[in-house]
């Protein structure tokens, strides 16, 4: 009996916690990229003064438009279900693109935000409208801003500027494109959002990885 047990161990359970953590996130390997290398917008500066550079970070960008007051609701949301649990990841940042006139409800939403978390990661950028417009437009997305110059969509950003999401052939076996993540939706960033950062933090890991041994050889 006991040795029926040892070999259960040993045998059965690595494959049943293997087959149990890579069903856990989306069929690919690698997270596909939706338009390659985007142009970045230089000399950016947050609200607090601090430069701001999409290179070489993985960045998890957003345009609110002008009505942060009104959808900061979406803004928690995002908080809990992804900024919390990627912030100490010390190459990752989140980017919201706002339009010039916004800086003070940007700074109440970086208040109430603050009480719940540590946003050193978390950064509001101050843009010319015609700039969003632009910045927007050249990532090659089938959705366009609203009248407010904001989408409720959140995008991945990974460390070369390219835009990355889901495009091929799910688990189901069916087609499958997504290029945004609605930070309406709770589920959307929990079930679909948080499964895909993951993927693309393990990619750098691993190329870490790679790198450390390649340099001690």
């Amino acid at each position: 009996m006991k040795k029926n047990i040892v070999l259960f161990v040993l045998f059965v359970l690595p494959i049943v916690a293997y087959l149990f953590f890579a069903s856990g996130v989306n069929n690919f390997v690698k997270l596909p990229t939706i338009t390659e290398r985007i142009a970045e917008v230089t000399g950016l500066i947050d609200i607090d003064g601090n430069p701001i550079s999409l290179n070489e970070k993985i960045t998890v960008l957003g345009f609110p438009g002008t009505n942060l007051l009104h959808d900061k609701g979406n803004a928690f949301n995002l908080n809990q279900k992804i900024y919390n649990k990627v912030k100490d990841f010390k190459d990752f940042q989140l980017v919201m693109i706002i339009p010039e006139g916004t800086e003070e409800d940007a700074q109440h939403v970086k208040r109430e935000l603050s009480q719940v978390s540590d946003l050193v990661r978390w950064h509001y950028v101050v843009l010319n409208p015609e700039v969003i417009k632009e910045f927007h437009y050249q990532l090659q997305l089938e959705e366009t801003l609203d009248e407010n110059l904001g989408t409720p969509n959140v995008y991945i950003i990974d460390k070369n500027l390219s835009l990355r999401g889901r495009k091929g052939i799910n688990k189901k076996g069916e087609p499958e494109y997504k290029e945004g993540y609605n930070t309406i939706s709770a589920a959307d960033l929990h079930n679909e959002m948080a499964d895909d950062i993951k993927i693309i933090l393990a990619e750098y890991r691993l190329a870490l990885k790679k790198n450390t041994a390649n340099r001690e050889k």
